[in-house]
């Protein structure tokens, strides 16, 4: 019986971006059904022949309609379901105003004191707790 190879991983990039004032900003999902009404890092996936930070830059542009400059990968990933991981980047705003274009419903600068008041998408929250453990 032949060996099955491994199906390859899909990855999931997010942006843990921050304003000037140090504001972690986060997104409400409005799709899909299983996911809408919670809160995640924006971003999405890496399309085939497209590096991570290529692909978060892209996202961000598409979702939210700004820039923004990946800074330094938060360390570790966490899995999401089967077959994808999550990746996140410290990242900073450079330009636009962040608007909901696709998937999100709201959108919301959190401080420190705030950024445990949303619900976050399960799969977010150590990714959102080592963003912040890094940026301290």
């Amino acid at each position: 019986m032949p060996l099955e190879s491994p199906s390859p991983t899909t990855v999931v990039v997010a942006a843990a971006l921050y304003d000037t004032e140090g504001r972690l900003f986060a997104a409400r999902r409005s799709a899909p059904p299983e996911l809408a009404g919670r809160w995640e890092l924006p971003g999405g996936k890496v399309e085939p022949g497209e590096g991570p930070e290529h692909a978060l830059v892209r996202e961000l542009r598409e979702e939210l309609g700004v820039e923004a400059e990946p800074l330094a990968r938060v360390p570790g990933e966490w899995p999401l379901k089967p077959g994808y991981v999550l990746r996140v980047w410290h990242c900073r705003l450079r330009s636009g105003d962040p608007r909901p274009l696709q998937d999100h419903d709201e959108l919301r600068w959190l401080t420190a004191d705030e950024i445990w008041s949303v619900d976050w998408l399960d799969q977010d929250v150590p990714a959102v707790k080592e963003a912040l453990r890094e940026r301290a």
